[in-house]
């Protein structure tokens, strides 16, 4: 999947569309497998960033072996039964109602009956302290300000801040701006489960509950096989694995597998409002997907990502996909993948926080607006430090802290702008890496892009589905919504 954040509109459509669709149970009401963040913000849960707490993800040993930040497993045994880095309630938030008895069944008073909140874990009375989404829209604020990707942004020159050369801020907090009502900057990040190459979660189950499918490589928990170890919570970075505490699973994202096989795209991309949602098919070697992870820097990982990312077009990879047993249809999907364009061919978008080394699969074009007014854009591209969101912000959240490739996504996406504008008003054609037909398809695809140009999704063939089927109950596992009832939530 690819989101284009310059059209999410932090509506939370498909925060509330997938919520709907899977998780409407008991147990489930705190979890969200899509959420939209605030940004800059905590995200949900509360600093789920803070890897030096949370120990998530992979971490490189200096022998050049990967290894889960959480530990060997003599170290995640003895975490079993208690593991501090395990997140609590307050992190998410406790869910809650209210007593709306009390408005239905009051009698005469002298005040207005009132409905008060009450836990919905214990049903006693409490006090909302968190959502969430407790931190929509407050750029600006003190909770703001405790974003952890603020920390890696370069103070402005005191020039730029109305001083005096030499002179220093007394206010300063480290951002490139300043987080004041006149001179602030938000955006929103959409955020679900990556499904990624090297996923942290599959490596930390102690009872292999949880999977990658071979035939689309969706990442599901089996709920037959899951013990409730939760091993699986505090190991994923991007804190996308929750703990039903009714059925004494964990739970997550399932990518709407259902709807892949039958040719149709997530929940959460079928109704978004923005549509900056992009799905496709990528062919990848898997052989590469271990030496991405452990490429020594860290700001390259995304680079060794679009290394292990296939050329569909190339003849060698089309017959070795078709010896591999890929079908012909998902080939054909590959070769006119949106996604393949946006992340590989046209280099537009850059993976969340790659650095964690699990290899996510659902990318982001980063946002290049608002732009501020005294740039002239229409004569010249825009500088990409002078947006009012700071490129040092967007590379700490896409490129490990590396502004140059942000630098360069944002000058193509504004060379889209400056190419529309010479077709339609006659201005210069911009000075880009890009010729103006590619400059077309991208405004196409960004810009006006039917349903059917967003996602090309081919259905799983019934022969090749009842064949992975057999193999998955062979090996413990059910991963289809054929399977027999039971086999997942739903």
């Amino acid at each position: 999947m690819v989101m284009n954040l310059d059209k999410c509109l932090g509506c939370h459509t498909c925060s509330i569309t997938c919520k709907n669709a899977w998780t409407s149970r008991p147990g489930t009401e705190y979890m969200y497998f899509n959420n939209v963040e605030t940004r800059p913000g905590v995200g949900y849960p509360r600093d789920w960033e803070d890897q030096d707490r949370w120990l998530g993800g992979w971490e490189l040993r200096d022998n050049g072996d990967l290894r889960l930040r959480g530990g060997n497993r003599a170290v995640r045994l003895l975490k079993l039964f208690y593991n501090p880095e395990q997140p609590e309630m307050g992190d998410y938030f406790e869910p809650w109602t209210y007593d709306y008895e009390t408005l239905t069944s009051s009698g005469r008073t002298e005040h207005q009956p009132v409905a008060r909140p009450r836990s919905l874990l214990t049903g006693e009375r409490v006090e909302i302290e968190w959502g969430p989404n407790w931190d929509d829209d407050l750029a600006g604020t003190q909770i703001a300000r405790q974003d952890p990707n603020l920390g890696g942004v370069r103070p402005n020159a005191p020039e730029a801040d109305g001083l005096d050369a030499g002179e220093a801020d007394p206010d300063a907090t480290g951002e490139s701006i300043r987080l004041d009502m006149h001179d602030l900057f938000m955006k929103y990040l959409p955020r679900t489960c990556n499904h990624c190459l090297n996923p942290a979660c599959v490596a930390a189950c102690p009872s292999g509950a949880i999977y990658k499918r071979e035939e689309d490589g969706v990442v599901l928990i089996s709920q037959d096989a899951c013990r409730g170890w939760r091993a699986c919570v505090p190991a994923c970075p991007y804190k996308k694995v929750f703990f039903n505490w009714e059925t004494g699973k964990s739970e997550k994202c399932t990518f709407c597998y259902p709807r892949l096989e039958s040719g149709m795209p997530s929940v959460c991309a079928e109704t978004c409002v923005g549509r900056l949602r992009y799905m496709g098919v990528l062919l990848y070697d898997m052989d590469k997907v271990e030496a991405a992870a452990k490429t020594s820097d860290p700001t390259q990982i995304w680079r060794s990502m679009l290394d292990v990312i296939a050329d569909p077009n190339d003849p060698e990879v089309v017959s070795a996909a078709r010896e591999g047993g890929v079908p012909q249809a998902w080939v054909d999907a590959a070769q006119d993948s949106p996604v393949y364009r946006l992340v590989k061919q046209w280099g537009l978008a850059l993976p969340l926080h790659a650095e964690y080394r699990t290899l996510p699969m659902v990318w982001y074009v980063p946002p290049m607006s608002p732009i501020l007014s005294r740039l002239e854009a229409r004569d010249k591209l825009a500088e990409a430090d002078e947006m009012r969101i700071p490129v040092d912000y967007l590379a700490s959240l896409f490129a490990a802290g590396d502004p140059e490739p942000v630098r360069r996504i944002i000058d193509r996406l504004v060379a889209v702008r400056m190419h529309m504008r010479a077709r339609e008003l006659g201005d210069p054609e911009p000075d880009c890496d890009l010729s103006p037909e590619t400059l077309d398809d991208i405004y196409r695809l960004l810009a006006i892009a039917r349903y059917e140009e967003r996602f090309n999704i081919p259905t799983a063939p019934v022969s090749d589905r009842d064949e992975a089927l057999a193999a998955q109950r062979e090996a413990g596992f059910c991963a289809s919504a054929t399977c027999a009832k039971g086999g997942f939530a739903s």
